[in-house]
C-alpha cells in the first residue's frame, strides 16, 4: 500500500473543514438557512412541514444523546472525586472549605446574572404566547427540598400523558439531583468500608474513563445537532423572534467577562496572590475549555496546570479539580440559568417576583452539582425552569445558540475549577507559593520527560 492510499482522508481536506469551531459556525449558518426555508414554506407547530419536522427530530435526538450520558457521568465522576479523598490529609476540613468556596463563587455569579437579566431585558417585547400546556404554576421551596430525597436508586421518575385519541403514553426521566445524592452517599460509604471497596472504586474509575470517551464522540457530532436546533428555532419562532437571542447572548458574555476578569481577580488579590500569575498559569486549560466546550474533556489539563503552574498539592488537587469538573460551574450553573430563566419569563410575558429571584439563586448554589461537565447548561436550565414553574419550551429556543454560549461558559467554569483549589490551598498553607510565582514557560508539561504520562493526559483532554 502506498503512502498516498494509506494517508488519512482528513489530510486531503482543508484545515478549516476538520476543525471543530468552523464546523459549528458552518452548522449555525446551514441551520439558519434551512430554518428560514421551512418557515417560509409554511411550517408551524400546528401544521408541520417535512423539512421542519426533520430539523426538529435532528435537534431533539442530539439533546437526547446528551441527556442519556448525564446520569452515568454524574455518578462515576462524583464517586471518583470522593474516593480521591483517601490521599488527602485533613480531608474533611479541605472538603468543607472547597464546597464552601464553590458556593460563595456560585452565589456571586448568580447575583451578577440576575442583575444583568433585569438590566438587559433580553426577552422583552417578543409578544410570544406561553405554550398551551403552561398552566401558570410557580415553583415552591418545599417541592424543591423534598425533591432532593432519592425516590429510588437511579432517581427515576415516571410520567404519563393522554393524547386526543385517548392513548396513554408513559415516559421515564431522571432526577439528576437525586442521582447526585446517591453518588455522594455511595462514595462516602466506599471510603468508610476501606479495602473491601477497592475493586468497586477501580471499576468506577474505569467506567468514568469509558463514559468520557463516549461523551467526546457525542461532542464531535455537535455540528449536526446544531443544524437541527437552530433550524427548528427559526422555523417555529421566525427570524424576528430569534433576533432577540442576540441580546441574550450579549448579556451572557457580559456576565461571563465580569466573573472571569473582575470577580476572580478580586478573590485572588484578597487572598494575597498575583492575578497575573493565576491567569498565566491557568490559561492553557481555559483556552482548551473555550475550544472543546467540555469541562470533563479539559479535566486532565485543568488538574495539571493547577498542580504544576498554580502550586496546589497533587493529593488535594486530585480531589478538588475532578469534583469541580462536575459541580463547579459558575458559567453553566450560575450566570447562564439566571439570565436564561429571566429571558424565558420575559419572552412569554410572565412576571417574576422577588421570591422567585431568590429561588433562582438557591437553585444555582445548591443545584450546580447537576451540571455534569458536558451537558451542564441543558440540565441546569431545565432544573431552574422546572423549579420556577416556567415553560420548558424555552429550553429548545435557547439551545439554538447554545454552542456559541457554551464556549464562554466552559472557559469560566474551568477557570473557577482551578481558582477554588488554589484559594483553599493558600488559606490552608498548602500552596507552593514559589511554584505559583515562578516564571511561566507557556508549556504546562515542560518538566515532564518524554516517557512520562503527560502526553497521554494532554491527549485525553482533547479527545
Amino acid at each position: 500500500m502506498t503512502s498516498e492510499t494509506s494517508a488519512p482522508a482528513s489530510r486531503r481536506l482543508p484545515r478549516w473543514a476538520t476543525s471543530f469551531g468552523p464546523q459549528i459556525i458552518a452548522a449555525l449558518i446551514v441551520g439558519l438557512a434551512l430554518g428560514l426555508v421551512a418557515k417560509y414554506s409554511g411550517h408551524t407547530e400546528g401544521t408541520p412541514t417535512a423539512l421542519g419536522t426533520t430539523l426538529a427530530t435532528i435537534g431533539s435526538s442530539y439533546v437526547a444523546l446528551l441527556k442519556a450520558a448525564v446520569v452515568p457521568l454524574i455518578f462515576t465522576a462524583v464517586v471518583s472525586s470522593i474516593a480521591n479523598l483517601r490521599a488527602v490529609h485533613n480531608a474533611a476540613r479541605l472538603a468543607g472549605q472547597t464546597l464552601l468556596w464553590f458556593a460563595i463563587t456560585a452565589l456571586i455569579s448568580v447575583v451578577i446574572g440576575i442583575g444583568l437579566g433585569t438590566i438587559f431585558q433580553p426577552g422583552a417585547n417578543t409578544n410570544a404566547a406561553p405554550p398551551s400546556e403552561y398552566t401558570g404554576r410557580t415553583g415552591d421551596w418545599w417541592a424543591f427540598l423534598t425533591g432532593l430525597i432519592p425516590a429510588n436508586f437511579l432517581g427515576l421518575q415516571a410520567s404519563s400523558s393522554v393524547d386526543d385519541a385517548g392513548a396513554v403514553t408513559t415516559g421515564l426521566s431522571f432526577n439528576v439531583l437525586q442521582v447526585l445524592v446517591v453518588a455522594v452517599a455511595i462514595g462516602i460509604a466506599a471510603l468508610k468500608v476501606g479495602k473491601p471497596a477497592e475493586p468497586f472504586l477501580a471499576l468506577n474509575a474505569s467506567a468514568l474513563a469509558v463514559i468520557q470517551k463516549v461523551l467526546w464522540w457525542i461532542i464531535r457530532i455537535a455540528p449536526i445537532g446544531t443544524v437541527g436546533l437552530i433550524g427548528k428555532a427559526v422555523a417555529v419562532y421566525g427570524w424576528d423572534t430569534i433576533g432577540s437571542l442576540g441580546k441574550f447572548t450579549l448579556a451572557i458574555y457580559v456576565g461571563l467577562a465580569l466573573v472571569l476578569f473582575a470577580v476572580y481577580p478580586v478573590l485572588i488579590r484578597a487572598n494575597g496572590l498575583s492575578v497575573k500569575q493565576y491567569f498565566s498559569g491557568a490559561w492553557p486549560a481555559i483556552q482548551l475549555a473555550f475550544v472543546s466546550r467540555s469541562s470533563i474533556g479539559t479535566l486532565p489539563l485543568t488538574q495539571r496546570v493547577t498542580e504544576r503552574n498554580l502550586g496546589v498539592p497533587r493529593s488535594y488537587a486530585s480531589f478538588a479539580v475532578p469534583l469541580g469538573a462536575t459541580t463547579k460551574m459558575d458559567g453553566c450553573a450560575a450566570i447562564y440559568p439566571a439570565i436564561a430563566a429571566i429571558f424565558v419569563a420575559q419572552f412569554f410575558g410572565i412576571q417574576l417576583d422577588f421570591g422567585q429571584y431568590v429561588l433562582i439563586a438557591m437553585v444555582s448554589v445548591l443545584g450546580s452539582a447537576a451540571t455534569a461537565g458536558t451537558t451542564g447548561a441543558v440540565v441546569m436550565l431545565t432544573l431552574t425552569l422546572s423549579t420556577l414553574g416556567l415553560p420548558l419550551a424555552g429550553v429548545g429556543l435557547l439551545l439554538a445558540v447554545d454552542p456559541i454560549l457554551d464556549m464562554g461558559r466552559t472557559a469560566v467554569n474551568v477557570a473557577g475549577q482551578a481558582l477554588v483549589p488554589t484559594i483553599v490551598a493558600k488559606r490552608e498553607s498548602l500552596l507552593d507559593t514559589e511554584l505559583y510565582n515562578a516564571k511561566r514557560t507557556g508549556d504546562p508539561f515542560v518538566d515532564d520527560t518524554p516517557s512520562s504520562d503527560a502526553a497521554p493526559e494532554l491527549a485525553g483532554a482533547k479527545a
